[in-house]
């Protein structure tokens, strides 16, 4: 029997959820989920070690690594291929907006508290 998921903690949700690489609406659309968004902001953006976006997140460094080669082959599928690119669903929470969740620099603006129930 497999392992219980565990709920990945994410800062906020992205601001923009659509991107198409020519303009035009395509109809190949490749779905990036929001953890997988996570992941990239983290690591290529905010120059995280796998090890750091792993505590924020609270999962392992190996779940890490593996969301973080999927992430980066549906970028890949999305520049190559001139597809639509969709951030949508995933396994995620977000954080509580305390000062220590994300290392001092959580994006949340007030402290909502948790939100038990993970989207899927």
């Amino acid at each position: 029997m497999p392992r219980r998921q565990r709920c990945r903690r994410i800062c906020r949700e992205p601001i923009f959820m659509d991107f198409s690489s020519d303009g035009h609406e395509n109809e190949d659309v490749v779905v990036l989920t929001v953890d997988e968004y996570e992941v990239i902001r983290l690591v290529d953006y905010q120059k995280k070690t796998h090890e750091q976006c792993a505590q924020q997140m609270n999962i392992s460094r190996t779940t890490v690594t593996e969301i973080y080669e999927g992430a980066r082959y549906k970028l890949a599928d999305y520049i190559v291929n001139g597809k639509h690119l969709r951030i949508a669903g995933g396994y995620y929470r977000l954080c509580d907006g305390a000062s220590a969740c994300c290392g001092g620099s959580c994006h949340r603006n007030t402290a909502e508290g948790c939100e038990e129930a993970c989207c899927v």
